[in-house]
Formats: C-alpha cells, structure tokens, sequence
C-alpha cells in the first residue's frame, strides 16, 4: 500500500489504474487508500460530459481534449460505460472510440462499470476522480454512458456540466423531462450539420428564456466529427469557470462532498444489512408486514437501529 501511494502521488499511470480497480472491486484496503490520498484532492476542474445516448459524447470528448491540452499538463477522463452483463466489467465502448487522444502519453482514459448504478454515472466515479486528484491531474472530463431521465447524478461530481443534444431526435423535449435543462452550464448542439438544427436552435433557446438562472447556459451549434464548434465550447468552459471563481468552485465542491457522504454512508447501511442474518430478517418483517402484523415505518426503524448496534 506504501509504494502504491507513493507512486501515485507522483503521477505514475500504472500506480493509478491499479488504484482505481482496488477501488472499483471493493478490494481490501481500498478506504484506507482513500483515506490516506484525499488530503492531496481538491485541486481540479472538473467538467461533466452528459446527454441522451448517441448525441456523440464521446466525439466531442475525443476532439474537445487536444484542444483542453494547450492549457491543461495533464487531463484525466473517466468514461461511464455500460456494464457487460457477461462479466460485469465495461464493455470499453468508449475508449475505443477515443482514438485522437488515447495516445497522448498525458491524457489518462479509463472505463468504468455503471455496475447496476442508475445515475448515468459508474458508482465508483467519484472515488476514482479523487484519485486523479492525487495523482496531480488539473482537469478531469466524467463522460456519463447517456441513460435518459435518471442522469442527473452528474451535477453532484463535476464543476462544469456540458449537457449535449441533437436536433434529430426530439432530445430538447425528453431534456426537459430529463431535467438535464437545470442541471446544464453549457448546451451543445451537437450533429448541427445534418439537418433540423436551426428549428431545434429556436426550440431550445425559447426553453432557456423560460429559466431564471443567475447564469444563462451558452447554446453552442457542433459538429464534433467535423471539429466544429469545438473552440467555441472551450471558450465557453472557460467563460464558466471565471464564472465560478474560487468561491463558487468551493460550494460545488461542498455541495459533491455532502452528496459523496451520503452514498458513503448508504453504502455502508446496505452492507450491514447484507452481513450476518441481515436479509434472513428483512425476509421476515415483510411477511409480518403482509399480514399486517406491524407497521412499515416502525420495523425499518427497529431495523436501523439493529444496525447501530452491530
């Protein structure tokens, strides 16, 4: 655990990978090693990739990088991928399609398992950044796998959120839905060369008209595969971050550590009630609770307080 700290904290990539698996399976050690690297967090940008699937999220990710490149040493991206129901691991979508940047010795991609997490995000995401915090990375991209109305979780790990569309498939209406329109600091249009973008320009900027925002989201026309558009986001990212300064970046980050602490602790209560007789006596209370023998709210308060005790 020493020498994979150590190394680690001095940026080293196979050290990092390693880390992030430990911490992805739930290995042995792995809150100590967490527990040990946080104190050097706390240090990047980081900027949410989110949208409906197939809008070209990991195209603009592999195109917008290079660009990021110029001002940013080193840039981490984390790319949530659907978990392969054969064997459990990330079906590596994403990385492959991230051909441009895969080889740039200063970029770190890696794949994560959603692994039955239904944010849109990999469970682990929000360990796994703080361990490219550790490890001296200065940006951070967290490319959500695009799973439509329950993909909101990315505001609470990223500074930045770029929500991206396209004119064909009607997403302005599902983002509403999605409530992707609040969460978003930035819009992108993107696949604007294939017809329909000038009516879903209007649609989207009459929505952005209806919100009272302090900060109003820039709408940007892309073409990601083309490298259209791209300088624009950048600027606009830019734009955003200057926004926020140093205070504003603080409150995300409060704001993702309370909602990081949460998940610790709900963690932690589901693994207690898997321990021991745990599931034994949830399958008992129900049965009780059919013949309307007890009250629901009473036995899960019986039930944590059980857990309390263990």
């Amino acid at each position: 655990m020493d020498e994979l700290i150590e190394r680690l904290l001095r940026g080293d990539q196979r050290a990092l990978a390693r880390a992030i698996s430990l911490v992805e399976d739930r290995a042995s050690g792995y809150r100590e090693l967490l527990d040990r690297v946080f104190p050097y967090t706390g240090k990047a940008w980081r900027i949410g990739i989110t949208g409906p699937p197939g809008v070209g999220k990991s195209t603009l990710v592999d195109r917008l990088v290079p660009l990021l490149r110029a001002d940013y040493e080193k840039i981490g991206v984390l790319a949530c991928d659907p978990t392969s129901p054969f064997t459990h691991g990330a079906l590596l979508g994403d990385r492959v399609r991230m051909r441009a940047i895969a080889q740039d010795e200063r970029v770190f991609i890696r794949s994560m398992a959603t692994r039955g997490s239904g944010g849109g995000l990999a469970r682990a995401a929000q360990e796994a950044a703080l361990l490219l915090e550790a490890a001296s990375f200065e940006l951070i991209l967290l490319e959500t796998i695009g799973v439509g109305q329950a993909e909101v979780d990315i505001v609470q790990v990223a500074d930045s959120v770029v929500v991206v569309l396209t004119p064909q498939s009607g997403d302005a209406v599902q983002a509403m839905k999605a409530g992707l329109m609040e969460i978003a600091d930035i819009l992108v249009l993107n696949k604007a060369d294939l017809g329909g973008a000038d009516l879903a320009l209007r649609n989207l900027e009459a929505i952005l008209e209806l919100a009272e925002r302090e900060w109003s989201p820039p709408l940007i026309k892309a073409a990601a595969y083309r490298g259209e558009g791209l300088t624009e986001l950048k600027a606009a990212l830019s734009r955003h971050r200057a926004y926020l300064g140093q205070r504003g970046l603080r409150e995300r980050q409060r704001m993702r550590l309370r909602a990081f602490l949460k998940s610790i602790i709900e963690e932690e209560l589901e693994e207690r009630l898997r321990a021991g007789r745990g599931l034994e006596v949830l399958d008992g209370v129900v049965e009780e609770l059919l013949e309307r023998q007890a009250s629901p709210y009473r036995v899960a308060e019986e039930i944590l307080r059980q857990l309390n005790e263990l």
